[in-house]
């Protein structure tokens, strides 16, 4: 069969059942009026995949701004899932669990790349344990880093695992290596129609990201990360994500131009330094500049408030001597809950301006 948005694979499997593409727009009508709040999203994209469209409408993260509105080609979504499929070695029948929310571009590519490589795919609810709700095995499967660490026991029932969403911290690295499947870091963004870079954690860890098929990168003058991908993007994405390029297939991810602080003519660079204290802090937090009147940018942590208080947090962090000393915060903020996104990432922006 001639991949295609139009083509359902004959081997694809929802829940069991196969269904040709007009039946799966009958399931999307069925999903939008009957199920669940998490299955109106899925109708909603099978509504939307199963038209006469050739594009797609979605959102970005929101991450680093407010979330924009994009069009995506139904062909480009398509060659995503193809390089996914060609890079893990995905087969037609090989099973694959959708836990994430098809609100976003990770869920909507989990239905795509089964549709088009023919796997059989199971759903349940987006919740932070995915795997207490079914009992079955799985070839391959998404999840946040959250989610991942959360299931630390369940995990064994796939095969191979994909992460993406946020960035996963040293411990859970480290709580990965035991457990014998697959695990790796992805790169990508929806521009790039999810990851077009993947990173191995288990069960060898590389430093690296390695490239999917038909990506090549550059540098612009800032040092951030140029993708040319042109089976998934018309033009060049240039991102804000200064790297390290290894070879014409790698680089290093170092961090996001714009989160770069410059603290008294000093550059830091916070996923680094979060990197670093996630091997002693066991809940979220994340670093950031805030203006200062001396230093121009004053490095803080804002943690999620758990039993310990702020002063206990900058005592540890101290006593570690895994930082640099123009590393180290100057002050540490505690905030009850951390605001996200409507696509579940933590909201720096809208907790900086409460503390700030």
């Amino acid at each position: 069969m001639n991949p295609s948005w139009q083509n359902i694979h004959k081997a694809f499997r929802l829940n069991g059942i196969a269904y040709s593409l007009s039946e799966l727009y009958e399931v999307g009508y069925s999903l939008v009026k009957e199920g669940q709040e998490f299955e109106k999203a899925i109708g909603d994209f099978l509504l939307d995949w199963c038209s006469h469209k050739t594009t797609l409408e979605v959102f970005t993260s929101g991450s680093t701004g407010e979330p924009k509105r994009i069009q995506l080609q139904k062909t480009h979504i398509v060659n995503s899932a193809l390089a996914t499929g060609t890079y893990f070695n995905l087969q037609e029948g090989n099973t694959a669990l959708l836990c994430l929310p098809v609100g976003s571009i990770a869920g909507k590519m989990m239905l795509v790349r089964a549709m088009v490589l023919g796997l059989r795919l199971d759903y349940v609810a987006p919740s932070s344990q995915p795997l207490l709700k079914t009992e079955q095995q799985y070839d391959f499967c998404a999840m946040v880093p959250l989610q991942a660490q959360k299931s630390l026991h369940q995990l064994e029932r796939v095969k191979t695992l994909i992460l993406g969403g946020a960035a996963v911290s040293f411990l859970l690295e480290k709580e990965l290596k035991g457990i014998p499947i697959s695990v790796y870091e992805t790169y990508g963004m929806t521009e790039t129609i999810t990851h077009v870079a993947v990173r191995q954690i288990v069960p060898k860890t590389d430093t690296y990201f390695r490239l999917l098929p038909h990506i090549e990168i550059a540098q612009d003058n800032r040092g951030c990360l140029v993708l040319k991908a042109p089976k998934v993007s018309d033009t060049p994405v240039v991102t804000n994500d200064l790297v390290k390029i290894e070879n014409t297939d790698s680089f290093t991810w170092l961090g996001r131009f714009d989160n770069v602080i410059n603290s008294g003519g000093i550059k830091l660079f916070p996923e680094q330094i979060e990197k670093k204290l996630s091997q002693i802090l066991d809940f979220r937090f994340f670093v950031a500049g805030i203006p200062d009147k001396v230093l121009g940018q004053k490095l803080v942590l804002v943690a999620e408030q758990g039993e310990e208080n702020t002063e206990t947090i900058l005592e540890k962090i101290h006593h570690s001597k895994l930082l640099d000393k123009y590393e180290i915060p100057k002050q540490v903020y505690g905030v009850r809950v951390f605001k996200e996104t409507r696509t579940g990432k933590i909201n720096k922006r809208a907790i900086l301006q409460e503390i700030t």
